[in-house]
């Protein structure tokens, strides 16, 4: 699916989504350990970078942190949940969050921020509990 498709479905999946609703909350991440964790971008060269996790949530909008967002869950298993975005005009993304452990995850993420398309593959690593 282009990149294009998939904003479009995006935008008409967010469009349905009854104004002032709150998305559900993702049960998945409850089995994950809060505390400091490692996200290592994957593949060569990759950025490395380090947050304090308390609300698992977070993993769902690594590219747009700061931003308040709604969401929708597109699919949800015990292991792996995918999430749509809208961040008005920061802009919107689509997360696929797969946890291996309660200290082990794989996030791919894709959408569009500050008015460019971005795509990235995360590993989580859980480190220690947050000073």
């Amino acid at each position: 699916m282009g990149l294009r498709t998939l904003m479009a479905v995006m935008a008409m999946m967010m469009a349905a989504w009854p104004a002032g609703a709150v998305a559900p909350s993702p049960r998945l991440a409850k089995g994950l350990e809060p505390g400091e964790w490692e996200l290592r971008e994957r593949g060569g060269g990759g950025e490395v970078r380090r947050l304090c996790i308390s609300d698992f949530r977070q993993f769902l909008q690594v590219r747009h942190a700061r931003a308040s967002c709604r969401s929708f869950t597109v699919s949800e298993t015990p292991t792996r949940l995918i999430v749509t975005y809208e961040c008005g005009g920061a802009g919107n993304g689509r997360t696929d969050l797969r946890v291996e452990t309660a200290r082990l995850v794989q996030i791919q993420s894709q959408g569009i921020a500050d008015g460019a398309p971005f795509e990235f593959a995360l590993e989580g690593r859980w480190v220690r509990p947050c000073s």
